[in-house]
């Protein structure tokens, strides 16, 4: 519904293989009783991929009760990367590093609502679709960088900055003076 983790409700959870499938899991209010999904979220032998992780992994956590992770956050890598520019957007970062345009005009529309139309559909799959190659394009560039192990460690503390968010300190740097 929107990027407030306490006003804003969960209604979909995309999931890609990376290899061509997309999937998409709808909530409606009230409905988060999906233990399949929620032992994949929580299993700590795959990689959970996002763009902009801190605010799913919260939203997943309110919601679902799992921490999502492992995680690997396409924003963070490309902010650690890229620092010449200050669009890290996904469409942008899909233009600029897989030349992919995609369409983010679904993105403002009614997510809660009972149907999600075709539109809606397609633009959640390609919010996921493209995950992986783009992590491969970033994982490059961390390495040549001799950022991948800041990278990690930033990927490791999401959880617990998700957790910040939840239990109010969303705009709050802890660890200034």
């Amino acid at each position: 519904m929107g990027l407030n983790n306490h006003r804003d409700r969960l209604c979909l959870i995309q999931l890609s293989d990376g290899e061509g499938d997309e999937h998409l899991v709808q909530f409606l209010p009230g409905q988060y009783d999906a233990p399949n999904l929620k032992k994949l979220l929580a299993d700590p032998s795959k990689t959970k991929l996002y763009h902009f992780a801190r605010f799913d992994v919260a939203i997943i956590k309110r919601y679902l009760g799992v921490v999502a992770g492992p995680v690997y956050c396409t924003k963070i890598a490309s902010r650690l990367t890229r620092t010449f520019t200050d669009r890290h957007g996904f469409k942008e970062l899909c233009r600029e590093l897989i030349q992919v345009d995609v369409s983010k005009q679904q993105q403002s529309s009614d997510w809660g609502q009972v149907t999600l139309t075709p539109e809606q559909q397609e633009y959640a799959a390609s919010d996921v679709r493209y995950l992986h190659q783009l992590r491969e394009k970033l994982n490059v560039m961390l390495a040549r960088e001799g950022r991948t192990e800041l990278a990690q460690a930033c990927f490791d503390f999401l959880p617990a900055r998700a957790e910040l968010d939840l239990v109010g300190w969303p705009e709050i740097d802890i660890f200034a003076h």
